[in-house]
């Protein structure tokens, strides 16, 4: 495992990711970081927006919607609330998602509903997260 990462990206469903990679990179909570091989210890929180590795040359890219992260011994790992690779993403289910999040946020602007702003918010944040890595902004 010369010069490379073990990169783990779990989430309570299933493990995302188990590889030896060159490089990787993770939306924080504090701003996008990226990790390589010798990288000093690090805990950070995560945000949702795009996770990407590169291993060989090829670029993995997933949509990340939160968790934790740790970085030590040659190892991250991220226990991630959802991470979906690019090609996994289901624009049709995300589409849903984004209008049904919008329309909660409008009637809670309209005083028409008492929701959870904050959950419609990361619900919007997330739908919108997925169709812009599938390419559907």
């Amino acid at each position: 495992m010369a010069n490379k990462l073990l990169l783990e990206v779990v989430t309570p469903s299933r493990q995302v990711v188990n590889e030896e990679v060159d490089l990787a990179t993770a939306p924080g909570a504090d701003g996008v970081f990226g990790v390589m091989a010798n990288h000093a210890p690090l805990l950070a929180t995560m945000a949702i927006g795009e996770m990407h590795y590169e291993k060989d040359g090829t670029v993995v890219r997933l949509a990340l919607s939160g968790g934790f992260c740790e970085v030590s011994n040659n190892r991250m790992t991220i226990l991630a609330e959802s991470a979906e690779p690019v090609e996994d993403i289901d624009v049709e289910r995300a589409l849903k998602a984004k209008e049904r999040a919008e329309r909660r946020l409008q009637a809670a602007a309209q005083a028409k509903e008492d929701i959870d702003m904050a959950r419609a918010q990361a619900a919007l944040a997330r739908a919108m997260n997925r169709l812009k890595l599938a390419g559907r902004e």
